[in-house]
């Protein structure tokens, strides 16, 4: 039985999957530093972040590449920083 990162979570996946989620809009999103976004994995199951981050509210650090560096708040006192594209955060507002 595989135990990869997405066993048993395909089906979960799939429908929330859009295929207009992908447009050009989505993929030329711009953030600033400092700007409270919101883990929207989309897309291709390659490069999305992981699955428990789904939904989660988190502060752009950072730009890396085309990417940016979310910290995600995850319990009182521990943070995680999140490597994410643009398609997959969206605004929190």
């Amino acid at each position: 039985m595989s135990k990869g990162i997405f066993a048993r979570r395909t089906r979960r996946l799939s429908k929330h999957h859009k295929a207009s989620s992908l447009t050009i809009a989505n993929r030329i999103k711009k953030f600033s530093i400092g700007d409270n976004v919101v883990i929207v994995p989309k897309g291709n199951t390659a490069d999305i972040p992981h699955p428990r981050y789904r939904g989660k509210v988190g502060r752009v650090i950072e730009k890396r590449g085309s990417a940016y560096v979310v910290e995600i708040k995850t319990s009182k006192s521990l943070t995680r920083k999140i490597i994410a594209q643009q398609r997959h955060i969206e605004r929190h507002s």
